[in-house]
């Protein structure tokens, strides 16, 4: 699916009278609505960093992206309008949204440490071969998360660590890490 149709599935979960799972659960309803408004802020507000923006538009050869993400991620809200906006700065590049638990589960062969981490970024060339893939989070993102796992925090403290985090960070150690592999 493009963007504008992962926007419009937001709406369609939003809007019905019986979700299906797992948004049947509030919490994923909850989270979804949260997400909403985080994409349709940093799609607002985002700045790209110029030394990225510049090398990708010196891409000469097509490049498929592929990102895996689920509307009740929270990670994905911060990073993917993001990668969006990265993409459209250069007509090889085209994107594609899949989501991790619908088919082809793509998933299953970008695994963090075994789990079904999301956002991920996967990166091909014309011929269908990876050149890198990126993901689940900023490295120092991960970090924190880590640490609240060691500290034992609470999902909630965690959730509004990770949140304050990205909205320090503003995409910067996002661009930071993709700028070593453009």
């Amino acid at each position: 699916m493009n963007y504008f149709e992962y926007k419009q599935l937001f709406d369609e979960i939003l809007g019905h009278p019986n979700p299906v799972y797992p948004y049947d659960d509030t919490m994923y309803l909850d989270y979804t609505k949260l997400n909403r408004s985080r994409m349709s802020r940093w799609s607002k507000q985002l700045v790209l960093d110029e030394n990225l923006v510049s090398r990708i538009k010196q891409i000469e050869t097509p490049q498929h992206w592929i990102i895996i993400t689920e509307p009740w991620c929270g990670d994905a809200a911060h990073i993917v309008p993001f990668l969006i906006r990265l993409a459209e700065l250069n007509s090889y590049i085209t994107c594609d949204i899949q989501l991790r638990d619908s088919e082809p589960f793509l998933i299953e062969s970008y695994l963090t440490n075994g789990t079904r981490s999301i956002p991920k970024l996967i990166v091909r060339d014309e011929n269908n071969k990876d050149i890198f893939h990126w993901g689940p989070r900023p490295k120092e993102a991960q970090e924190l998360m880590n640490k609240m796992k060691a500290e034992n925090a609470d999902f909630e403290t965690t959730k509004i660590a990770l949140q304050n985090w990205y909205n320090k960070d503003k995409g910067a150690s996002l661009f930071s890490e993709l700028l070593e592999y453009f």
